[in-house]
């Protein structure tokens, strides 16, 4: 069985800037992304990017712009990233067990890289990132203040929360 982090996209990998973000110029990954990714690979951890991304349901923005997004993530981080998923529903539009606090996404790259949930974690800027980590029993890190909530740990920035994976990380038997 191998491990993996789970990550959520705006906010953790790139800058959240209040609205969707589709346009390659607004799309700026954030300066201790690479390291952070390059320290968790070396760890022998797989990358997993799962983002929600509702603005292809209300017909903001088409999933060939989120993937020229998300080819943009993978050319600043040296193409560290095992797998990208992201949902494009939204409960207006259309019903989605991917779109997180749903687990689809997760129970996908679990299956596809033999994953053990034990090993793995979820880190993202919302508390549905923690509860998508939860429904599959894994451990989750809370980035930012944007929820109010008590959720523990919870860290300024993907270094914080790479440090405390690797400060926990367990060795495959």
């Amino acid at each position: 069985m191998n491990k993996a982090v789970f990550l959520d996209r705006d906010g953790v990998l790139n800058e959240e800037i209040g609205h969707y973000v589709w346009k390659l110029e607004e799309f700026v990954v954030l300066p201790d992304v690479a390291d952070s990714l390059a320290r968790l690979k070396q760890a022998g951890y797989y990358l997993i990017v799962v983002t929600n991304q509702a603005g292809i349901a209300k017909g903001l923005y088409s999933a060939a712009e989120v993937q020229a997004c998300h080819q943009k993530l993978q050319q600043a981080t040296g193409n560290l990233l095992d797998a990208l998923y992201f949902a494009p529903a939204h409960p207006s539009v259309s019903e989605s067990l991917a779109r997180k606090p749903g687990s689809l996404m997760l129970e996908k790259a679990i299956a596809r890289f033999r994953l053990d949930p034990a090993q793995c974690w979820m880190v993202g800027d919302r508390l549905r990132d923690m509860q998508a980590g939860q429904g599959v029993g894994i451990r989750g890190i809370l980035i930012g203040a944007a929820e109010p909530a008590d959720y523990q740990p919870r860290v300024v920035n993907l270094q914080a929360a790479t440090d405390i994976i690797l400060a926990n990380s367990r060795t495959l038997i």
